[in-house]
């Protein structure tokens, strides 16, 4: 394995230190008001959304959401019911094209106890800037390498940048273990007898504004994949392009270099610290 110079590691510290930012203060605030228990920020809209929601609610209120001038508020009810009226929000957004890539697949929002309290079309998350959350596998070789995968032209996000090996949005119904597990056959074909050797390592929080859209805010599940040396990722969903095969220091050069996909050079950097600092 090739040595990773002290610079290289310090830029790679120095970047993980930002995983998460701020909303911006333009961005309103999205409350989740729970009654007695009082308000909870959940989300943040980007200013360019503002004015058509305000209008657009005008016309045709939604039951348990309101908007003002300083935040929108959701109110708390029924999973059912809540996530009823927010999709009826979503479809207005969508109506007024701020909701590209529509998935048809739901993600849920999870407090921090771990209750799901709403479900809602996934390409919504980001728009609303709810918190969703992801699963990413670092996929190495015994012979100390790392598989990461390049990002389909035709994904609505990143397109034609790295990636790890396997990661996704977690659905709904799913908890991290599976997702991984189903992220690794369909991305890189890694057959479940060995999927089942991954190891929860770490999550990381993500957040971040995007250019454009809304802001991004995630959960990052965070596994590690031992790989037999003659292994060979083959994609099963057409979400990614192809693989390469590259020392940890390559994979930093690239990371530095801004190959990567936001989310994969965070998990990436990750591992590479924390292989430099075990050892293999």
């Amino acid at each position: 394995m090739t040595s990773l110079s002290t610079s290289t590691l310090a830029a790679l510290e120095e970047m993980l230190q930002n995983t998460a930012r701020s909303a911006p203060v333009d961005f309103m605030p999205i409350h989740l008001f729970r009654g007695p228990e009082g308000e909870q920020v959940i989300g943040h809209l980007n200013p360019e959304f503002i004015p058509y929601l305000q209008e657009s609610l005008k016309k045709e209120p939604i039951p348990l959401i309101s908007i003002g001038n300083d935040c929108l508020t959701i109110r708390l009810a029924r999973p059912v019911d809540l996530s009823a009226s927010l999709y009826k929000l979503a479809d207005k957004m969508r109506a007024g094209g701020f909701i590209p890539g529509w998935r048809n697949e739901d993600f849920a929002w999870i407090d921090q106890n771990g209750h799901k309290y709403f479900r809602l079309e996934r390409a919504a998350f980001r728009s609303f800037g709810f918190r969703s959350t992801a699963a990413h596998i670092n996929g190495y070789t015994q012979s100390g390498l790392l598989w990461l995968g390049r990002r389909s032209e035709t994904k609505a996000t990143d397109p034609g940048l790295l990636d790890n090996i396997a990661a996704g949005g977690i659905s709904a119904d799913e908890t991290p273990w599976i997702c991984a597990k189903r992220e690794l056959w369909e991305e890189a074909g890694v057959p479940t007898h060995i999927a089942d050797q991954v190891e929860p390592v770490a999550r990381i929080h993500m957040r971040r504004p995007i250019a454009g859209r809304g802001f991004h805010d995630e959960q990052l599940y965070v596994y590690d994949l031992e790989l037999p040396n003659n292994f060979v990722p083959t994609n099963h969903d057409g979400e990614v392009s192809g693989f390469i095969e590259i020392s940890l220091a390559e994979a930093a050069a690239r990371i530095l270099a801004d190959e990567f996909t936001s989310d994969a050079a965070f998990v990436t950097a990750d591992y590479i610290l924390r292989r430099n600092k075990y050892g293999f």
